[in-house]
């Protein structure tokens, strides 16, 4: 249990001095380039992965929105229902201030990099906190606090996935956590506070704050025989949460859809402690090499640092064999807390067991509990509470090794160069990606075609029509840009069912040649294009397939008919090239029958009978495969089997029939 009579610095020294090293490292490693609120050059291109874009486009179009209640509702997302942006993870509590300040700010406005230098300030500040419960003076508990500072699970997240920067929340539980349970309270308004706050910034940080002020209560209750008090303390901050939460419009709608990852996917890997693989592959060690993973275990990125966990492995045996540690008593002090930190490990782990590149079990859940662990289905980032304590123990234990005060801090030195320089590797791709990131897009977008130039303006709103639109998160930015809203599913959640309905419905209205002239219509495969084009090929509108650098989407454009576009546009009409079926299953692979390779498919459509209606070759460049049947029996599709030896050939080739 931390000593008070320790703390002999004022407590906002330390945390000012605290900030200021979080301060120093993000200037450090990511400069002062993200602090420029007219940059959006790394929201655009694209930091380390595409989720940025996703962040910056939904404040893009909130700021778009007219202002209402609840809170941070974008109008132009998941069109025409609205969407909470707490689901393309644009931080709700800064877009809704910045929102209310929209007439004051310049056109081209991203607060991600603020929010970021922000979190690093708390991240170092509530550090220091946290470590002078137990580390004296200053000097100790923030050379211990460049370990939170350069966090390696901090680190990953800054910028990538912004909103998750702010783990400052889980130190400062923490820190009131040892506070209260020291001086045995529980009516802790800062911790009441963190909890609302969480809900304001990323809903996975409750179920993390929300177990330290589970184990906060507990420790109280048992220890001090009393219910309730902590109940109603308990209930009243659950209460406010969710009326947070509802005021920030996290309950608005029905956010149903999304990733078809469930629990399980994302679990951690059993090595996560000293896998030094973070995302891309990118390793943060310069001495401990690559491990394994499975699936999605790269989101449970847990990677200690070598000072950690040689600190946690020395200080342990060297207190252990000089009998100063003793796990008996720092478990029946600190009962609760290790409960909790071993149902979020087990959690995190989920059911899917993996080690390496294996996959021990899999262990069977009923639906009910597999859907509701989905609700948090990355399950790895739970393991971030018990992540930082075991930091905390190191810096304890390293510095419990020694009597000699100035031998105490050398130890603690140690262990914090190590770290920084073990974790070096790292630190310098984060500088480096932001550079490629302004400089030139990380992640080029595909819309380069002319055809998106001359839909600028034409239209207020795009219609997916079906899946999620190739190049989806520069299509959302175009949206944004263009002033258009969108029904594209690009966000973590959406209303699945009524996007659903509203497919049908605008499907229905093309097979009755009804075409509605404000709105882009937008397919991204080919054959439910081709199924539905045939009603309105002879209106207003220029029909056709419209390539990128690595894919091509399928339009039909109203009014656009006699546009002049570039090579990259087919235009649909009878000489619109045939192609077979992209699909796969366990007997069809993308279009070719497995078992002979003799048998093509292509979605029974109008354009597709007629092609192939008297056909005697199925053409492709120079060469002809003769046609010896057609059957049309499976209900949608025409399976055409030819004299080919292996019709794999014709993957991705514009065919004709003669």
């Amino acid at each position: 249990m931390p000593d008070r009579k320790t703390i002999p610095v004022p407590r906002w020294q330390l945390f000012l001095a605290g900030g200021l090293l979080g301060a120093i490292a993000f200037l450090i490693i990511l400069g002062i380039s993200p602090l420029d609120v007219t940059n959006d050059a790394f929201c655009r291109g694209g930091y380390l992965e595409k989720d940025i874009q996703q962040h910056y486009a939904g404040w893009l179009f909130y700021r778009q929105s007219p202002l209402g209640f609840p809170l941070c509702i974008a109008q132009g997302i998941n069109a025409p229902n609205g969407l909470s942006i707490a689901y393309t993870d644009s931080i709700p509590l800064f877009a809704a201030f910045f929102r209310m300040l929209e007439p004051l700010l310049p056109q081209t406005f991203q607060y991600f990099g603020w929010f970021s230098f922000l979190c690093c300030i708390l991240q170092g500040g509530v550090g220091a906190l946290l470590l002078s419960l137990w580390l004296p003076g200053r000097l100790k508990p923030l050379t211990a606090d460049l370990l939170f500072v350069f966090s390696p699970i901090l680190w990953e997240r800054v910028l990538r996935h912004t909103s998750l920067s702010a783990q400052f929340l889980i130190l400062a539980a923490l820190y009131c956590y040892f506070k209260d349970t020291c001086t045995h309270r529980f009516r802790d308004p800062v911790l009441f506070l963190i909890n609302l706050l969480a809900i304001t910034i990323h809903p996975y940080f409750l179920p993390m704050t929300y177990a330290i002020t589970l184990a906060m209560l507990l420790h109280y209750a048992v220890s001090q025989k009393h219910l309730l008090g902590p109940a109603l303390y308990l209930g009243a901050d659950l209460l406010l949460t969710v009326a947070v939460g509802w005021c920030f419009g996290l309950f608005y709608g029905s956010a149903s859809g999304g990733s078809d990852a469930l629990y399980g996917y994302f679990g951690m890997n059993l090595n996560a402690l000293w896998n030094p693989v973070g995302v891309d592959g990118v390793l943060w060690s310069r001495f401990l090499p690559a491990q394994n993973q499975v699936g999605g275990n790269y989101d449970a990125f847990a990677y200690l640092g070598l000072g950690v966990l040689a600190g946690l492995i020395l200080g342990a045996v060297g207190l252990l064999i000089g009998r100063r540690l003793s796990p008996l008593k720092l478990l029946r002090r600190h009962w609760s807390l290790a409960l909790v930190c071993v149902l979020l490990t087990v959690f995190a782990i989920s059911n899917v067991i993996t080690a390496n590149g294996a996959t021990l079990a899999v262990l069977p859940l009923p639906n009910a509990i597999l859907q509701l662990c989905s609700v948090f289905r990355s399950g790895g980032r739970m393991f971030w509470p018990v992540y930082d304590l075991l930091m905390l123990a190191s810096c304890i234990w390293v510095s419990s090794l020694f009597r000699r005060q100035w031998l105490s801090w050398a130890a603690v030195v140690g262990m914090a160069v190590l770290q920084l320089v073990d974790l070096s590797p790292g630190l310098l791709q984060r500088s480096q990606a932001l550079d490629a990131a302004q400089q030139a897009e990380a992640f080029p977008t595909q819309m380069t075609s002319s055809f998106w130039e001359q839909a600028k303006g034409r239209y207020t709103r795009i219609a997916s029509m079906d899946g999620i639109q190739n190049d989806a998160l520069h299509l959302a930015l175009y949206a944004a840009d263009a002033g258009m809203s969108t029904n594209d599913p690009f966000a973590a959640r959406y209303d699945a069912k009524a996007l659903e309905q509203e497919r049908s419905e605008l499907l229905a209205e093309l097979s009755e040649g009804i075409i509605q002239p404000d709105t882009l219509y937008l397919f991204s495969e080919e054959g439910l294009f081709l199924q539905t084009v045939e009603e309105v090929s002879e209106t207003q509108a220029w029909c056709g397939r419209v390539d990128g650098t690595q894919g091509s989407w399928y339009v039909i454009a109203p009014g656009m008919q006699d546009a002049q576009l570039d090579d990259g546009c087919i235009r649909y009409d009878m000489n619109y090239p045939l192609r077979i079926a992209d699909y796969t299953d366990s007997l069809w692979n993308r279009g070719v029958l497995d078992q002979d390779r003799q048998v093509v498919c292509f979605v029974d459509a109008p354009f597709t009978r007629h092609k192939l209606e008297n056909a005697s070759f199925l053409c492709a460049g120079q060469s002809e495969y003769p046609i010896l049947k057609v059957d049309d029996s499976d209900p949608g599709w025409l399976m055409v089997t030819l004299d080919i030896e292996d019709a794999t050939v014709l993957w991705d080739q514009e065919l004709e029939t003669k």
